[in-house]
């Protein structure tokens, strides 16, 4: 059964070509709007890394990584990122970056086991950021001020492309609001995880998501989130009301990293403290990497939000269900 859901009247205004132009224009303006919000560099990263590293990202701990053998190393095993969450970290100590600095690069990664749908896809494109704070940093108005600044970037961003093309008028808030997963439980106990998110966007129009991983007063955390990069007391989703497609719709993952202390207690809490003989894992016990806060945006979402589709296949290049094409074709959208 098709997964996707065409809106009722929906068109797209722009075709083919000047969708490809148009998304340039986001991914172009956004991204130097970020840079200039939070201090970054561009690098270059990797798009697989060695699983014995410990530097891909687990996500919800049930994803297979797509994997491969290279024939000139034996057959040696390497991972397609899921994201790059942990190696941004390393790379920020390789590199010199000092306090106050960031680095920000094209993350492309395969997830086989994702359930596709009109904002879901195998292929995952975004900017992964990182930048290096104090010990003393590790806060929550540090978290917030950060969550502010990305949120300016994506107003602009907005306005940018209204100014560029008649259709798009501007529905993004001028703030953002902060709540935690407890408190949308407690106002929301009877509704899915889901159900809660889309009520409290729709409300305000744009949310900062707090504190994601951690069991909640039902036992049950509000979303998985992998124990060993994100602190589960001080970090979220940035998430927005859609109204092409009448949707909660999560543009950025972001928090600030795990340290030497609260390391081991999430991963005694999700079952796997033998990841702290990874490499990468020693290296916080060590206290050998900085302390950063960090995230990513999906580059794709961003280009659906800001042009108005209602389908991220209108905005990147991935395998879809034929009964899926079907339906889009049906219904006079283009997936590329």
């Amino acid at each position: 059964m098709s997964q996707i859901k065409i809106p009722e009247g929906y068109r797209s205004v722009l075709n083919l070509k000047e969708t490809q132009i148009a998304i340039k224009q986001v991914k172009d303006f956004f991204q130097q709007q970020l840079s200039a919000e939070l201090n970054l560099h561009r690098v270059t990263a990797p798009l697989f890394v060695a699983p014995e590293s410990g530097l891909n990202d687990n996500l919800n701990g049930v994803e297979r990584p797509v994997s491969f053998g290279i024939k000139e190393q034996n057959e040696r095993k390497a991972e397609i990122v899921h994201s790059l969450a942990k190696w941004k970290r390393m790379a920020l100590g390789r590199y010199g970056f000092t306090v106050g600095e960031g680095l920000y690069t094209d993350m492309n990664a395969i997830r086989r086991d994702e359930d596709t749908d009109n904002i879901h896809s195998i292929y995952v494109d975004q900017w992964d950021w990182e930048k290096v704070i104090t010990h003393e940093d590790r806060n929550e108005k540090t978290l917030r001020d950060t969550v502010k600044s990305v949120y300016e970037a994506l107003r602009i961003t907005e306005k940018h492309m209204s100014n560029l093309y008649e259709y798009i008028t501007c529905w993004l808030p001028e703030e953002i609001t902060f709540v935690t997963s407890q408190e949308l439980l407690d106002k929301w106990p009877d509704a899915t995880q889901s159900e809660r998110e889309y009520n409290a966007a729709k409300e305000h129009g744009a949310i900062f998501l707090e504190k994601i991983g951690g069991a909640l007063s039902n036992g049950k955390p509000h979303d998985g989130r992998a124990p060993d990069y994100d602190d589960w007391n001080l970090n979220g989703d940035i998430i927005v009301y859609y109204p092409v497609n009448d949707i909660a719709l999560e543009l950025s993952s972001m928090g600030i990293r795990v340290d030497e202390v609260s390391l081991p207690k999430q991963l005694k809490a999700a079952g796997c403290e033998e990841r702290l003989s990874l490499p990468f894992h020693k290296a916080i016990m060590e206290k050998k990497l900085p302390y950063t806060i960090g995230g990513g945006i999906g580059q794709s979402r961003i280009c659906l939000l800001f042009l108005r589709k209602c389908h991220i296949g209108e905005v990147q290049v991935s395998l879809w269900p034929e009964e899926d094409r079907k339906t889009a074709r049906e219904h006079g959208v283009i997936l590329l």
